[in-house]
């Protein structure tokens, strides 16, 4: 099958809506509607699929420089096409760490030059996640990479005049800062959720309050400053009352919860295997049927994979000494599937706004995240929402094998994914990324845009 010029999608659910054929040309759509042609096109059958815009993650870790052991931009953006997604935010916890412009530059031209995905390039919010003095925001804004998120994700901005001076400096240039929301003193030593599961084994208890009182702290920051803050992998109940509170009241605050999150409990803890410890822990059904419910109402913005790929030594190990984090790429939108569309909370539409537009909104990337109209950058992803698989860590693009989800089946499976006209995956199997090393920006598009949100 041709990889290049254009491509008539035939008869696919636009955003699960009615059928339609899509066509694209020049890395753009240039058509939607019933029983277009175009000559010379390559046709594509999409019926029973559904198009979504490309998925956007804002929070994927993606190890390079310095942990190729674990993943490399390749892989993780090889993964990332498998999943359906065009776009990527690379976390600052590399080595050495990404808090200077050289460092996110290289990183985004390794996403350049891999062509599977477009990499964003997260700068640290403080020299070496050290949480002292404040990184080379500007310098890092300024540069070829265009940062516009920045995080010490791994570690908590705990400082707060450090955080308050990050959000007013990040105003110049219309940047959010994501906090790692964990009071380190209340987490020292701590394995898992604190709660009857911790107790029972005997294990250090991560505490909720650890995560509500710096989303409390830091949303009132927040509006005291008139500055973006967007909150990571919100885990409790408690902490989306406080999201809510905050949104109710005008301050600028988005937020993400992962896929596992949004299905997983700390009941699984009690198998003592390491693929169930992540950062934040698992928490209890309670607390994944308020995530469950902010996501729908809004309260929750978006969808942030929180990929973390481990080597396989970091986790074949006695749970105190295994590294926290789980993979999930190439599985997050069969767990969004099944935690809320086959629950009946969202519809496809939720969907794209949850894992596309909203997430290209917060990183400001205008060229992503955009509908499925005549003159939108074609980044697409096609969907069989009827296909049931079978997770196997061993069989993913992925270096890591810690995926929490290995043997369970799943619904919806990724068919093809477009990343501005070009095909990175056809018929559900990686096909060639740009041959010019030109992912991440279409034609005509500017790299960056200013909006509200």
């Amino acid at each position: 099958m041709s990889t290049t010029g254009s491509y008539l999608i035939k008869g696919a659910r636009v955003v699960g809506a009615d059928a339609a054929d899509l066509l694209v040309e020049n890395g753009r759509i240039t058509g939607v509607g019933s029983s277009l042609q175009a000559s010379g096109a390559t046709v594509l059958d999409a019926d029973g699929l559904i198009a979504l815009p490309g998925m956007v993650d804002l929070h994927t870790h993606l190890r390079e420089p310095g942990r190729e052991d674990a993943e490399t931009v390749e892989t993780g953006t090889r993964a990332a096409a498998l999943g359906g997604f065009t776009a990527v935010h690379a976390m600052a916890n590399s080595s050495p760490v990404a808090d200077t412009a050289g460092v996110v530059e290289q990183v985004f031209a390794l996403g350049q030059q891999a062509g599977w995905a477009e990499v964003r390039p997260v700068g640290a919010v403080t020299v070496g996640l050290a949480g002292e003095r404040l990184a080379e925001l500007g310098a890092m804004a300024d540069s070829r990479a265009r940062v516009r998120v920045f995080s010490d994700d791994g570690m908590c901005v705990s400082d707060p005049v450090l955080m308050r001076r990050a959000l007013e400096y990040v105003k110049a240039f219309d940047g959010v800062i994501a906090q790692h929301a964990q009071e380190p003193r209340l987490t020292e030593g701590a394995q898992m959720n604190e709660g009857a599961v911790s107790a029972v084994l005997g294990m250090a208890g991560w505490p909720a309050v650890a995560e509500e009182s710096i989303i409390a702290r830091d949303v009132l920051l927040a509006q005291h400053v008139d500055s973006r803050l967007h909150v990571c992998h919100v885990s409790t109940a408690g902490s989306v009352e406080i999201i809510r509170w905050a949104k109710h009241r005008g301050i600028k605050v988005t937020a993400e919860v992962t896929p596992h999150h949004l299905w997983l409990t700390d009941e699984l803890v009690r198998s003592y295997d390491p693929v169930f410890k992540v950062n934040p822990p698992l928490r209890t059904d309670e607390d994944v049927l308020a995530l469950r419910a902010g996501l729908a109402d809004g309260t929750i913005d978006v969808i942030g994979t929180d990929h973390a790929p481990h080597p396989s030594e970091a986790k074949e190990c006695e749970w105190a000494q295994a590294a926290m984090g789980m993979t999930g790429l190439e599985t997050a939108l069969s767990v969004v599937q099944h935690t809320m569309i086959e629950s009946g909370l969202i519809g496809w539409a939720d969907f794209a706004r949850i894992t596309s537009a909203m997430p290209a909104r917060i990183g400001r990337l205008a060229h992503q995240g955009q509908p499925l109209e005549a003159g939108s950058a074609a980044n697409i992803t096609l969907v069989d929402p009827a296909a049931r698989w079978t997770v196997d860590p061993a069989a993913m693009a992925t270096k890591g094998r810690n995926s929490p989800f290995a043997g369970r089946e799943l619904p919806g499976r990724v068919v093809a994914t477009f990343l501005n006209g070009h095909p990175t995956v056809l018929d559900g199997k990686l096909n060639t990324p740009f041959a010019d090393g030109s992912a991440g920006q279409a034609a005509g598009q500017p790299q960056a845009q200013s909006r509200e949100g």
